[in-house]
């Protein structure tokens, strides 16, 4: 399992739609508050971030090649939310569970940093998984309970 920063409803329908992902599921992490709430997270901004577990087949797909999906997906280099979305809980992070998961995602980190192509330096920071605490059901696959409201917030 990884973890990917950014808005939830987002970042869980960019990975579901990679074939051999098994399962995403909406949760917050990071700091402060043990099993926090969406509501405690949004109010009280206590350094969780929203973000996505991701279970996967290492046999079809492997952890490298999950970041990547992440880099594609995120803008890696705004430290204050992402698109429309503006506070820290937005922001981007990925989280390693292992020390391996770690060593790889930081160096895909630094590849992409290399290739000079962003305009502004990576700020997505590469974090130690802590626990994950799903959130409340109606935030679980947002994108396709509500998708007329969905599609609105992607094209704005």
């Amino acid at each position: 399992m990884i973890g990917v920063g950014g808005r939830f409803c987002c970042v869980e329908s960019d990975f579901d739609h990679v074939p051999v992902v098994l399962e995403t599921i909406s949760d917050c992490a990071g700091e402060h508050l043990k099993d926090p709430t969406h509501k405690g997270v949004t109010d009280k901004r206590p350094g969780h971030l929203e973000v996505i577990a991701i279970k996967f087949d290492p046999n079809k797909i492997s952890y490298k090649q999950l970041i990547d999906v992440s880099w594609r997906n995120v803008d890696p280099t705004d430290e204050g939310g992402q698109f429309c979305d503006r506070s820290d809980r937005y922001a981007t992070a990925i989280f390693a569970t292992t020390p391996e998961h770690k060593r790889l995602a930081e160096e895909s980190k630094h590849k992409i940093s290399a290739f000079g192509f962003l305009k502004c330096p990576i700020v997505t920071p590469i974090r130690d998984a802590g626990p994950f605490y799903p959130t409340e059901e109606y935030h679980q696959n947002y994108y396709q309970r509500n998708p007329l409201r969905y599609r609105l917030y992607r094209y704005n």
